[in-house]
């Protein structure tokens, strides 16, 4: 008799161990997916990576080496994320924030003679595909018999890695006589002239990808932090792309307003005449760093239902 309770235990001890690494191991087919759907929110700083402002440098205007923190913006997201396997994961992001690039802000004497700005909206709706790569995700009990219970302190952290594809719509504007005017409708590069820059759209496709890191705060909520580069495929995010054009036949076309937008330049305004280059031909790319919060709406609670069973003794060995 005392050697068939002793084997009960047994059992029991296993069978609680079982449900306990399954409870406690993202990693196993019942667990993880206890964890597969989340909505997410954010907010952040965002830097634009083109033509205008930059580093006190000749830039690299796609690279994060031209960081230009004095034209910091601002931006947030909400998301939504669905963990398919242990390792991946997919994210649908929206995300909007503000970009902007000045050159009156750096010392590099080209680009500050130059002295071209703008401000854009950005609204990007993307799709991406997450690689875990680092996780260490428990919780809960270590045993799950009554009054042989030792409680385990929770844990969850991941490291992760993303790429997708996305969509953004951007709107640049500038300063003139005190207000900010869109600049797309007043061809700056000469668009719809003879000889003039082709016709920019107000939308592009991106390819965003970064790094991300995030714990948990309680078994539903979790924070963290995301870093995410964006390549585009235009080069007029900031109305910026390829070489001056006369500035009297933009005033007699489009006005004085368009004329002196496409050429406010200050100092050595000789570098700057029609046809001479304006911007360069590498596509403008952006960058944002958010903090983000995520609510996973998966969750269920075992331990009332391993109670639930208990009461009712319905235990499956």
């Amino acid at each position: 008799m005392k050697y068939l309770s002793n084997l009960v235990l047994l059992i029991a001890v296993v069978v609680s161990f079982s449900s306990y690494a399954q409870h406690t191991n993202f990693n196993t087919q019942r667990n993880w997916s206890l964890n597969k759907k989340e909505i997410m929110g954010g907010v952040g700083a965002t830097q634009f990576l083109g033509d205008l402002g930059g580093r006190n440098q000749i830039g690299t205007d796609y690279s994060l080496a031209d960081l230009d923190l004095p034209s910091t913006g601002y931006g947030g997201m909400i998301g939504f994320r669905y963990r398919f396997h242990p390792y991946w994961a997919t994210t649908t992001s929206f995300n909007i924030g503000l970009l902007r690039g000045d050159d009156s802000q750096t010392q590099e004497v080209i680009r500050n003679s130059r002295n071209l700005h703008f401000r854009s909206i950005i609204i990007e709706l993307s799709q991406r595909l997450e690689l875990i790569l680092l996780a260490n995700e428990k919780y809960g009990n270590r045993y799950n018999l009554r009054g042989h219970s030792t409680k385990m302190r929770d844990k969850n952290f991941q490291l992760y890695v993303f790429g997708g594809v996305g969509i953004s719509y951007f709107n640049p504007k500038a300063k003139y006589q005190g207000s900010w005017t869109a600049l797309r409708p007043l061809n700056t590069e000469g668009q719809g002239l003879a000889d003039g820059a082709e016709k920019s759209m107000p939308i592009t496709a991106t390819i965003p990808a970064g790094v991300g890191f995030r714990v948990g705060i309680n078994r539903m909520w979790r924070i963290g932090i995301e870093a995410t580069y964006v390549k585009t495929f235009t080069d007029y995010i900031d109305d910026v792309g390829t070489t001056y054009y006369d500035r009297d036949l933009l005033a007699t076309y489009y006005g004085q307003e368009s004329a002196f937008l496409s050429n406010p330049s200050v100092e050595n305004t000789t570098w700057f005449g029609a046809g001479q280059q304006r911007g360069d031909k590498q596509k403008d790319a952006y960058f944002y760093l958010n903090l983000v919060v995520a609510r996973n709406i998966t969750y269920k609670d075992y331990g009332k239902q391993r109670r639930s069973y208990r009461w009712k003794g319905r235990y499956k060995f």
